[in-house]
């Protein structure tokens, strides 16, 4: 059994135009030892962007902001992100030099890469859950995600 915090990470992305403007929501979940809950909401808004790359960016905020190495259960809509690590078409990727089953380039690489890296120190359980569902914390990523992209200071890059 380890000895690492358990985390839960819920996740959404939303863009208004695919590409276009696009935000990430995140909120990590967490029970201390003596049973109170934390929650920490994570979000933003970018320019030129799409639904895929802030469902990634999602994920990989949520991560990165974690101190220390924790068990980390990932909630998401995004069959794209759940999909890629359960069944395991990203050991694919990395092992045809990111390209894809039709030999085409993975799309998003450099957002993968950084996905790989967030995770690195953690043990990651992903877990889909249908989006727009009346989740309450999927609910929430959703409001945080569209919230940031209609925010006026929207960021220009990515990484």
């Amino acid at each position: 059994m380890s000895d690492k915090v358990k985390v839960t990470l819920y996740t959404d992305g939303a863009c208004s135009g695919n590409p276009g403007a696009g935000g990430y929501g995140a909120v990590l979940v967490y029970v201390d030892p003596q049973g109170i809950k934390h929650e920490k909401e994570l979000s933003a808004g970018y320019k030129d962007v799409t639904n895929n790359q802030m469902e990634l960016l999602a994920v990989i905020v949520g991560l990165e902001a974690l101190k220390k190495p924790a068990e980390v259960r990932v909630i998401s809509d995004s069959k794209y992100v759940v999909d890629a690590f359960n069944n395991n078409w990203i050991d694919g990727w990395i092992k045809k030099g990111w390209k894809n089953a039709s030999k085409q380039p993975v799309k998003n690489v450099d957002l993968w890469q950084r996905l790989l890296k967030a995770k690195e120190p953690h043990d990651v359980e992903f877990v889909w859950i249908k989006g727009h569902a009346g989740h309450e914390y999927n609910e929430r990523c959703d409001t945080l995600a569209v919230n940031a992209y209609k925010q006026s200071d929207l960021k220009e890059a990515i990484i």
